[in-house]
């Protein structure tokens, strides 16, 4: 107890003191992290040049990338190392439980661009599960299982799977309605023929992993992708992924999860924490929770994100002291619409620091404007500490749903030198501001005074 005690006074010097923080969320952080264990390995080695890889950009590696974790699996674990060089892969990594693939520093993996060499696995899409292309970097059911190293992950889709883009859209929408009408997953057969693009790495129903240290370029799709897993630490990653849809980090139906000392250039969000979409998201009830986001460097599209697709919800998500490496178009962003459902709770940003933005702090349950029946509950909400050298529209924009308020945000020290717009709060109940300061003048919480009615279109 005298411990606890202690803990409680050095989080209150902190800055965690705000309204609504009680003892059992401190409590909760503490458990989570004693938690989150990164994974350890065998002491055996297995070299890919030792089953015939070359590393000179051209030749197929992949079978000697294949016989070494094998061989790896067969012995029980341990490491399959990849020595400088650049090592061109025609088709995907498939990992295996107890191993640690460690790309070492000045090594780099090339993935082919023919989508015939990536067979057809289960996976998901978009917060659908369905048979696609495989992941370029994969694992089902895996424990125990990393990738670190100080080497280079090269998605090389530019100029090849990022242009299905355009030409995705009859696919998502037959994702989507399979989704809604319950439609077995054996029967949700893409692949070949169609145009969903794979991730870059997804591990699937694993866990105890760890990503640490590599460099993330050129990916297909979203980046690294935690599907429902358990145990995961990703640290020290650094991306210069420009796509389309190229999000950091998804956690999905997963638990249990630390990134930290990251360093984000992403064309789209930095880390997005999702939770399964619609029908299937509902059913499945399996929420993405006990995330904790720390000494991460933001840059892209949005800094972190909560949603769209987060229908089994979202809570006891943890973000501190962070900071920018350059523009994002959103710092801290929930977003969900009507077709959801769930909920978003138990979110608390201290010590964040953002440069120019278009919103800092955004929360709409109307994303897209679409859907009906299934309003998201989003409820306590806390930000501390927060601050933002530029908003170029609103400084804080806080909009629920007709049919259900969001409730319980609470924002405490938060300062925006310069706004577009300082505050914008509709459909909402239980709202403080205490030290909330915009264009060097202290808001006060009035809901009527903050409402200023924008356009429906600005809820995306």
């Amino acid at each position: 107890m005298k411990f606890k005690a202690i803990l409680y006074c050095i989080l209150l010097c902190c800055g965690w003191s705000f309204v609504g923080l009680a003892q059992e969320k401190l409590d909760t952080k503490s458990e989570i992290l004693a938690r989150i264990i990164p994974p350890s390995f065998p002491d055996r080695s297995f070299s890919v040049l030792d089953y015939g890889a070359v590393p000179d950009g051209t030749t197929n590696s992949k079978p000697a990338f294949d016989a070494a974790i094998a061989t790896c699996k067969a012995a029980g674990g341990g490491k399959v190392m990849v020595p400088k060089g650049t090592y061109f892969l025609e088709g995907p990594i498939h990992l295996e439980s107890h191993l640690n693939l460690e790309i070492q520093e000045g090594a780099t993996l090339k993935f082919t661009s023919n989508p015939d060499a990536y067979p057809s696995v289960l996976t998901s899409w978009e917060g659908t599960i369905l048979y696609n292309y495989s992941p370029f970097i994969y694992a089902y059911q895996k424990e125990n299982i990393a990738i670190t190293g100080k080497g280079t992950i090269d998605g090389e889709a530019s100029e090849t799977f990022a242009k299905w883009h355009g030409l995705q859209k009859d696919d998502q929408l037959l994702s989507r309605d399979m989704n809604h009408k319950g439609v077995p997953f054996k029967e949700r057969q893409f692949g070949k023929g169609h145009y969903l693009r794979p991730h870059l790495i997804q591990l699937f129903e694993c866990k105890n992993i760890l990503i640490e240290d590599v460099k993330i370029e050129d990916s297909p799709f979203w980046c690294v992708h935690l599907l429902k897993c358990v145990n995961a630490t990703l640290r020290g990653l650094k991306y210069d992924a420009q796509n389309k849809n190229n999000d950091g980090i998804d956690p999905e139906y997963s638990k249990d999860i630390l990134i930290e000392n990251i360093t984000f250039n992403n064309n789209d969000d930095n880390v997005a924490i999702k939770a399964g979409r619609d029908h299937e998201g509902r059913k499945m009830n399996r929420p993405s929770e006990n995330i904790i986001i720390r000494n991460c460097h933001f840059k892209g599209l949005h800094a972190v994100v909560m949603g769209s697709e987060m229908s089994s919800g979202v809570r006891n998500v943890f973000v501190e002291d962070c900071d920018y490496a350059g523009y994002v178009k959103r710092g801290v962003y929930l977003k969900s619409n009507p077709d959801r459902g769930g909920q978003i709770s138990d979110v608390f940003v201290n010590n964040v620091t953002f440069g120019e933005v278009l919103d800092c702090f955004m929360i709409t349950s109307n994303y897209h404007n679409e859907g009906t029946g299934y309003p998201t509950t989003i409820k306590n909400i806390h930000l501390n500490a927060v601050s933002c050298k530029k908003a170029n529209n609103y400084g804080v924009y806080i909009k629920g749903h007709p049919d259900k308020s969001v409730t319980d945000i609470h924002i405490k020290n938060m300062k925006v030198e310069t706004a577009g717009r300082d505050t914008f709060v509709d459909y909402a109940n239980t709202i403080t501001f205490e030290g909330l300061e915009i264009n060097g003048k202290t808001v006060q919480f009035n809901k009527e005074q903050l409402k200023q009615n924008p356009p429906n279109e600005y809820d995306y």
